[in-house]
């Protein structure tokens, strides 16, 4: 690969600076105060920013029947979610999702014991709620034996803290989200018996074209081609904020699309994931990510 340009370099290194230093700054505080003083501090940058289009663009869609002061209660709502999610990230590790602690409530544990426990491994899904990474910290301190998937972020030197960070808390099996590279090391996880995770809720450029909110978006259908080629099942997880407390909820396993041929029941399946990602938005619309554009580009113009 070539080299980036110096002006990039630079900026990396100032990017991973300002992480490492309020990552230092917060760190005397409780996760209580973190999670508030972050939620505090986008809920003011987060509106000057190029993304409050797109995330206000997003929430109209969504929610077509709600008045301008209902999507602007739900846009500082969702700032408030996105700085709480980016300020507890370095802070964790610290967390038990196993003890009796009130901080992190798991519905359907026994789903993912029973996993443990068992011989057919299973496609376990989710979404950009509340903060998402505490769902593969359940799953990973429960001992469920899971490959995670991940996007790398294109700061090297941030996604190595991102990397060092979810070690710390549990998760040592990562793979490339897309690409053949990782689909293969997935489908072999699963013939391993190793159940994957995969956050099956972002616009996916070479995915199919699927209703979501009524409007045709581009998803993944990397999650339903594994179940359906190891013949195993798509689990999938939802999580809840209070504040900085966690309600993590293992659904029953989504049902898999019969008849047809085999990509007839790949949209069957798709279409039945986007459903579910859209019925837990509408539970908790401002702890969804909205920031990411789930449409085309042209759609925020």
């Amino acid at each position: 690969m070539a080299k980036p340009p110096l002006g990039k370099r630079i900026s990396w290194r100032l990017e991973v600076l300002a992480f490492d230093f309020l990552r230092l700054i917060l760190s005397p505080f409780s996760f209580d105060q973190i999670s508030a003083m972050g939620g505090k501090l986008v809920e003011w940058i987060g509106p000057l920013t190029s993304k409050n289009h797109i995330a206000r663009k997003g929430l109209e869609t969504a929610f077509p029947d709600k008045s301008k002061l209902e999507i602007d209660a739900l846009m500082k709502a969702q700032w408030n979610n996105v700085g709480r999610t980016f300020a507890e990230f370095p802070f964790l590790h610290k967390l038990d999702a196993t003890g009796d602690s009130a901080r992190i409530k798991v519905i359907g544990k026994e789903k993912l014991l029973a996993l443990r426990e068992s011989d057919t491994p299973a496609v376990l899904i989710s979404g950009h709620f509340a903060n998402w990474e505490v769902m593969a910290m359940v799953f990973s301190q429960l001992g469920v034996n899971v490959q995670v998937t991940y996007r790398q972020i294109n700061n090297p030197h941030i996604d190595k803290r991102v990397r060092q960070e979810r070690e710390a808390y549990g998760i040592q099996l990562m793979v490339p989200k897309s690409g053949p590279k990782g689909a293969k090391q997935l489908l072999a996880a699963l013939g391993q018996n190793e159940s994957v995770a995969i956050l099956n809720d972002q616009k996916f450029n070479q995915g199919i074209a699927v209703p979501f909110f009524g409007v045709d978006a581009m998803t993944a259908p990397g999650a339903t081609r594994l179940a359906i080629t190891k013949k195993v099942p798509i689990i999938p997880m939802s999580t809840v904020r209070d504040k900085a407390n966690f309600t993590v909820t293992v659904h029953d396993p989504l049902p898999i699309g019969q008849g047809g041929d085999k990509a007839e029941r790949i949209a069957a399946t798709v279409k039945t994931i986007n459903e579910f990602m859209e019925d837990r938005i509408r539970e908790n619309p401002d702890q969804w990510f909205w920031v990411h554009r789930r449409w085309p580009k042209e759609y925020y113009k």
